[in-house]
């Protein structure tokens, strides 16, 4: 009986720490900001965009865009909120970061809602697309 009390115990301890540990990068992309000029005349080509986080590296993540006709025709998720295959992860409500960016996309801003529960991993994704699309801005 007392073994399943440390069990649980050490469990505990191993999930505070872990959440102690992240506070620092949490707290890092939490207070990223965009730049909405980044949308406007692009530049064709393939370009990647990467945020690599100072406080942690828990959600460093590489996006890719294609931009064909001065428009992003594509977006793939190189590193990130994707499965070992490359495929988007569901997260909350089964939305994947590939739904965010559409919406962003569309709306030509990244003043959209982030998904819920995901907050983090949808600002990081952000920030690298946003990273990408100033590469490709034409006279930069």
């Amino acid at each position: 009986m007392w073994w399943i009390l440390i069990v649980i115990g050490i469990i505990a301890l191993i999930i505070v720490g872990f959440l102690i540990g992240d506070q620092p990068n949490r707290k890092e992309i939490l207070n990223l900001t965009f730049d909405n000029q980044v949308f406007g005349e692009l530049q064709d080509g393939v370009y990647q965009g990467e945020f690599v986080g100072e406080k942690g590296h828990l959600r460093d993540t590489v996006v890719e865009i294609t931009v064909k006709e001065g428009k992003v025709a594509e977006f793939k998720i190189i590193k990130g909120a994707i499965n070992k295959e490359g495929e988007d992860i569901k997260l909350t409500k089964g939305q994947t970061v590939s739904n965010l960016f559409n919406e962003c996309l569309k709306a030509q801003s990244f003043d959209v809602d982030v998904i819920s529960g995901a907050t983090v991993t949808s600002k990081a994704h952000l920030k690298a697309l946003e990273l990408a699309l100033k590469k490709a801005r034409k006279n930069q």
